[in-house]
């Protein structure tokens, strides 16, 4: 008998592409039901327009409105909170995003601080410490970190302090981590940008090993520990919904689900 587990929620980054008509939405889909179909695939999305902007709250309501019961919407900080303006400008998007987003209710997941490669120790730390301050005590909020520099015992103390998770990445220039700083797990699958830089209409690369390697891990963390939360974006292999669907099959055979 397999040993209870939590959830493991998989989806894409993003849902709203045009290269996904006739391979994934239907040839006509009008892009406002695009949502509607996506439900059917995936219990979960990582919002990817939030980055660009603050959503109206009529909006976030919508999103609401019209997914399962079940449906998990997790979302980007915008950028201005990560990449752009002063602390105290940071710091005033910060909560107005995480105010906004408690319009999903029961909905909500982890929202992703996704921070450049050029956010790094030496000039941005104060920024890093002043952000998470502000961070309410029982949000769920992932830190996304693209340098090096950043990847020692300090940083991961400093998360663990505060139930923030690290966003564990898939990505040409960044180790494999495996360091747990919260109750949940974010992994984004990113790929190499230079190598597909557009037509995300089918998949390109298999990456079945790696899938695997990561199924283990995200099984391992969901036993011991708490829910999983993971995103494919359309660099890594071409067309994200694809390979979202290759890691539900990988984790559904390790577990003799049938789907």
């Amino acid at each position: 008998m397999k040993e209870k587990r939590a959830a493991i929620h998989i989806g894409t980054s993003g849902y709203s592409y045009n290269d996904w008509l006739g391979n994934f939405y239907p040839q006509f889909c009008s892009p406002k039901d695009f949502l509607r179909f996506y439900t059917s695939a995936f219990d979960t999305v990582e919002i990817d327009a939030t980055f660009y902007r603050i959503p109206t709250p009529e909006m976030v309501k919508n999103w609401k409105k019209i997914t399962p019961a079940d449906f998990i919407f997790t979302a980007k900080f915008p950028r201005t909170v990560t990449h752009e303006g002063d602390l105290e400008s940071r710091r005033r998007d910060l909560m107005a995003f995480i105010d906004v987003m408690k319009n999903l209710e029961e909905k909500q997941g982890p929202l992703l601080l996704q921070f450049p490669y050029s956010f790094n120790p030496s000039d941005h730390d104060a920024v890093l410490k002043g952000l998470l301050d502000d961070i309410p005590d029982g949000a769920r909020v992932a830190v996304e970190v693209r340098n090096r520099k950043w990847l020692k015992s300090e940083f991961y103390r400093r998360l663990r302090e505060r139930e923030i998770g690290l966003c564990l990445i898939d990505h040409p220039w960044m180790p494999r981590m495996t360091e747990f700083t919260s109750g949940f797990l974010y992994i984004r699958f990113l790929g190499d940008h230079k190598k597909i830089e557009e037509d995300f209409s089918y998949e390109r690369f298999s990456h079945d090993e790696d899938l695997k390697w990561w199924a283990d891990l995200m099984e391992e963390f969901s036993r011991e520990k708490g829910e999983v939360y993971a995103y494919f974006n359309n660099h890594y292999s071409g067309h994200s919904p694809t390979t979202a669907r290759r890691m539900i099959e990988i984790i559904n055979a390790a577990n003799n689900i049938k789907a």
